[in-house]
């Protein structure tokens, strides 16, 4: 497999430089780089995207997560290795990431849950990084980019 494409965020002069700036203003709201990870790992298996998947498992494996969390991320409802919290952020999650799966897109008792364990201003944060995680993805996924590339 080849990409199709150099990356686009580094063809269009600034680009990447907006997308990390999105995501490095959320770091001031309460949302744990775990759960971020968690959650980017998450929209990115459900839309295929080898670059962010193993990117993310990487980032959780470095931050210290077992290898049960990593592995069973696609799983999380079976298994008993994430918090309620973490739980209510993946819902949201992969009801954000496939918006057009129900006719309510995301259901009011996936954010109720998300909003019970997120102030408001994480729950934003929440939010930005799941809208940030699914440009990516559907950016390295339509230009096909390589595993590993990334660094």
């Amino acid at each position: 497999m080849q990409a199709r494409l150099k990356n686009p965020v580094l063809l269009i002069p600034g680009a990447l430089q907006a997308l990390l700036a999105l995501d490095k203003s959320t770091e001031t709201a309460d949302l744990p780089y775990v759960t971020r990870k968690l959650v980017h790992l998450r929209a990115s298996q459900i839309n295929g995207c080898s670059v962010c998947i193993d990117m993310h498992a990487r980032e959780l494996k470095k931050a210290g997560e077992k290898d049960e969390r990593v592995f069973t991320v696609s799983a999380w409802r079976e298994t008993p290795y994430f918090t309620d919290a973490e739980r209510a952020a993946l819902a949201l999650a992969e009801a954000t990431t496939r918006l057009c799966d129900r006719p309510d897109a995301v259901p009011d008792a996936i954010w109720d849950e998300a909003a019970r364990h997120y102030d408001e201003k994480a729950l934003a944060a929440l939010v930005v990084q799941i809208a940030l995680i699914n440009a990516f993805n559907r950016l390295n996924a339509a230009t096909r980019q390589m595993v590993g590339a990334w660094g």
